[in-house]
């Protein structure tokens, strides 16, 4: 090959290759026979936070409630709400609540659904002189008369890029690489 080819094939690779390496989706799972129409009001419950970042998962959840709410798709009950649900309902660890426990705050909440979520990473990842916000998290949502799983979506956004490690840079803020999170997950819900 002439160098002139590699000059203009290289840009394109790498600009792929950045492109490809910064964010994904995974797996969703959505039960073909529930009807998403029907819910009209969800609780949000607090997510598990496996990160080092003890005020993340709150951080997250907020930003999910408030963009999840801005669909206009549904209401989303108030923190607050949730929190006087959970206690009345004695669910002893809300990010991990059973199924019978699920119908006792749905009731007491008067929802349709409940979503639960756990934050698998939050903050920043380093690489060499390199470094960049990350965000993944998995989302569940399940109907309040049985307590079943209807839909399960995860995403994982930032990171360091090609483009990060080859010209330096720090990747985007933690906003918005966690607002690129929600909208991937949003997305999948009303797929």
């Amino acid at each position: 090959m002439k160098l002139s080819t590699l000059s203009r094939i290289f840009p394109l690779l790498l600009l792929a290759l950045s492109l490809a390496a910064c964010a994904s989706s995974e797996a969703t799972y959505k039960n073909a026979t529930m009807n998403f129409g029907a819910v009209q009001s969800v609780a949000v419950l607090p997510f598990e936070n496996l990160t080092t970042d003890d005020d993340a998962s709150a951080r997250v959840r907020d930003t999910f409630m408030g963009m999840l709410l801005a669909t206009e798709a549904m209401y989303v009950q108030p923190p607050g709400e949730v929190q006087r649900g959970i206690d009345r309902a004695g669910i002893p660890q809300p990010t991990q609540p059973p199924a019978d426990k699920i119908q006792s705050i749905g009731k007491i909440l008067g929802v349709d659904a409940v979503i639960t979520g756990v934050l698998r990473e939050y903050g920043q990842v380093r690489s060499g002189q390199t470094q960049a916000n990350i965000i993944s998290l998995s989302l569940q949502l399940m109907e309040v008369e049985t307590g079943t799983v209807v839909w399960s979506g995860a995403a994982t956004k930032g990171g360091i890029t090609l483009s990060d490690r080859l010209f330096g840079g720090a990747g985007d803020p933690m906003n918005e690489v966690t607002k690129e999170a929600v909208n991937d997950l949003l997305d999948q819900l009303f797929q």
